[in-house]
């Protein structure tokens, strides 16, 4: 999901429907939906995808209704929203999302009213390598390409989504007042537990006799950061085909490495990395990006994946 690529002509029209009926119906205002009903309701909030919804639901706990736009199964970066979801946006208390990951949301954000988890941690570069200059020319022009200068999958990195929940829970506190204190103490909270995934992640990969991740595509350069590892992605974008000269790149390198597992990914078809895996010798395991609900929930998946990551690299305990 590095090279994210849609149009916004989805997000366009459906605003302008919005905004249609908006003058016809007539709406609330902002100020009022910044916080939660008089009579003590809860404030409405929206998530973008979910690992978003995921930490909005852990911060909110009670005081909020949490309402994540991507449904599982679906990749974020596919979302056409809906003139009830483009709505539930310009209504909302607050909503989270990540700048750049899904243009439609990009375009229908109140500014006002929302957080990009982006600015609330250090972001590092997207993924360098390319394809040649023609393949990337082509998908720019089928798919409206705008290219991101930062990796948007901070939320791999559970110290960085640690960051993003304290700051999180100081937005929803100033949107509904009423229930400031429990927003900031559920994002405490939120914050240690991450901290101990954290450090579960550390201890678990500090011993591994190799360090290199070969992924279907370049979602892991966060957790690559943090644990110091190296992430070698097959791919930008997950849409994106691989020339030969690339796979042939991979190969080569996943072979001098003694990589003995290229990573694939539920949301993506495992080909291109099976035949790869073929040409190396190795296996091929799943990597969740968590980019779509996962069968347990975030931490549950996060430890599934440090389980994969530990076998793969030859981890010892």
């Amino acid at each position: 999901m590095s090279g994210f690529s849609r149009s916004r002509a989805v997000g366009l029209l459906a605003a302008a429907a919005l905004l249609t009926a908006t003058a016809a119906c007539g709406s609330g205002s902002a100020e009022t939906a910044a916080t939660s009903s008089p009579d003590g309701g809860k404030a409405e909030v929206v998530a973008a995808f979910y690992p978003l919804q995921w930490l909005t639901e852990q911060v909110g706990g009670s005081d909020a209704s949490v309402t994540g736009l991507t449904a599982p199964g679906v990749e974020p970066h596919d979302l056409e929203l809906s003139i009830q979801q483009v709505t539930e946006l310009k209504d909302a208390a607050l909503t989270v999302y990540i700048k750049g990951i899904q243009p439609a949301v990009d375009d229908a954000v109140e500014p006002d009213t929302s957080f990009d988890a982006a600015t609330a941690v250090t972001t590092i570069p997207a993924g360098e390598h390319t394809e040649e200059e023609g393949a990337e020319e082509g998908a720019e022009e089928e798919h409206g390409h705008e290219e991101l200068s930062y990796d948007p999958h901070l939320w791999l990195d559970p110290a960085r989504l640690a960051t993003v929940a304290t700051k999180l829970g100081e937005r929803l506190a100033a949107a509904d007042p009423a229930h400031a204190q429990g927003y900031k103490d559920r994002a405490a909270k939120t914050a240690a537990t991450l901290g101990t995934l954290d450090q579960e992640f550390t201890k678990g990969l500090s011993t591994c006799k190799t360090r290199t991740l070969v992924t279907a595509h370049e979602a892991f350069g966060y957790l690559a950061d943090r644990y110091k590892l190296k992430q070698v992605g097959i791919t930008l974008d997950p849409e994106t085909e691989p020339s030969p000269t690339r796979l042939s790149e991979v190969a080569k390198l996943a072979k001098a490495e003694g990589v003995t597992t290229i990573f694939t990914e539920s949301l993506v078809s495992p080909k291109v990395a099976e035949v790869l895996a073929a040409q190396v010798g190795a296996k091929t395991a799943v990597l969740d990006p968590l980019e779509s609900k996962p069968s347990g929930d975030y931490l549950s998946a996060m430890r599934d994946n440090l389980k994969t990551l530990q076998t793969a690299l030859g981890c010892t305990a």
